[in-house]
C-alpha cells in the first residue's frame, strides 16, 4: 500500500525536490525503505492528544502537534459577517469545504430546514445556492480563515477534513462530522471516541432530522467542556517548532 500511494504522489514530491529544493528525484522505490536504512525520523503533524501513538511504534516517530498557518492574524473580516455575529448568539458553522457529489441547492434547503431558526454561517462551495433564498438566521461566506471564524461559533458542522477537524479541536468548540469519502469517517468516529461530537452521519444518509439531532447535540454541557479541554490542550502545543528542531537535528 506504502509503494502505491508513492506511485500516485511520486511526480508532485520529485517536482518539489527540484524546483524548491535543488535536489534530485526520488527513484521509483517508496523513500521511506531509504529513511529506514538510514534512521530518518517520520515526523506526523498531529496532536498526540487527538491519536495518541500506539506502544509499538519505533521511537523514530514522532508526534509533534498540528501544524496550523494562523491566517487570522493577516485577515479582515467583512462588515457584514461582523455585523450578523454581533446581532445575536454564536451561530453554528456550516461548510463541506470543496466536496462534490451532492446536490447544493438541495442541500443547502435540508441545512436550513435542519437548523430551524437557528443562527449560522454556511461557507462557500455550495455551487447552484440561491443566496437570496436565506432566511435571516443564516449568513453566507466566501471564505473565512477557521482559526478566526470558529472561535467564534457555537459548534462546526462539517466533512471531517482533517484540516477543518483540527481547527475545530484548536477553537474548543463541538461538532457534528458528515463525512464524504477518505480519511473523514475516521475522524469522524475519532471525534465522537473523544466526546466532542455525536456520532457521524455519513453523506448518502444526511437528512434534516439526523443533522437537526446531531447538532442539537453539540449543546451538551459535557461535550462542550470536553471540546473546551480538549482545544486549550491543543492550543498549548507547538507543533510547527517540535517539527523544525527535529527536522533541524536530523540533518546535523
Amino acid at each position: 500500500m506504502r509503494q502505491l500511494v508513492w506511485l500516485g504522489f511520486r511526480r508532485m514530491v520529485n517536482q518539489a525536490r527540484r524546483n524548491v529544493l535543488g535536489l534530485g528525484p526520488w527513484s521509483l522505490v517508496h523513500p521511506g525503505h531509504v529513511m529506514l536504512e538510514r534512521r530518518w525520523p517520520v515526523v506526523y503533524g498531529f496532536s498526540p492528544a487527538v491519536v495518541p501513538p500506539p506502544p509499538d511504534w519505533s521511537d523514530l516517530i514522532k508526534v509533534t502537534g498540528y501544524w496550523f498557518l494562523d491566517e487570522a492574524r493577516t485577515w479582515v473580516p467583512p462588515v457584514g459577517l461582523l455585523d450578523f455575529l454581533n446581532a445575536g448568539p454564536a451561530p453554528v458553522y456550516v461548510g463541506f469545504g470543496s466536496m462534490g457529489g451532492f446536490d447544493a441547492a438541495e442541500t443547502s434547503r435540508l441545512v436550513v430546514q435542519a437548523l430551524n431558526g437557528r443562527r449560522a454561517v454556511l461557507a462557500a462551495g455550495w455551487g447552484g445556492l440561491d443566496r437570496k433564498a436565506l432566511p435571516e438566521n443564516v449568513h453566507f461566506v466566501d471564505s473565512a480563515p477557521h482559526d478566526w471564524l470558529f472561535p467564534r461559533m457555537a459548534a462546526v458542522v462539517h466533512h471531517g477534513g482533517a484540516g477543518t477537524t483540527a481547527a475545530a479541536l484548536r477553537a474548543g468548540v463541538p461538532m457534528a462530522v458528515v463525512p464524504f469519502l477518505g480519511d473523514q469517517p475516521f475522524w469522524g468516529w475519532r471525534m465522537e471516541q473523544l466526546g466532542v461530537a455525536p456520532r457521524p452521519i455519513p453523506r448518502k444518509q444526511l437528512t434534516a432530522q439526523n443533522l437537526a439531532t446531531a447538532i442539537a447535540a453539540t449543546d451538551s454541557p459535557g461535550m462542550r467542556a470536553r471540546a473546551e479541554h480538549l482545544g486549550a490542550t491543543i492550543r498549548s502545543e507547538d507543533g510547527v517548532g517540535q517539527a523544525v528542531r527535529i527536522i533541524e537535528a536530523a540533518l546535523s
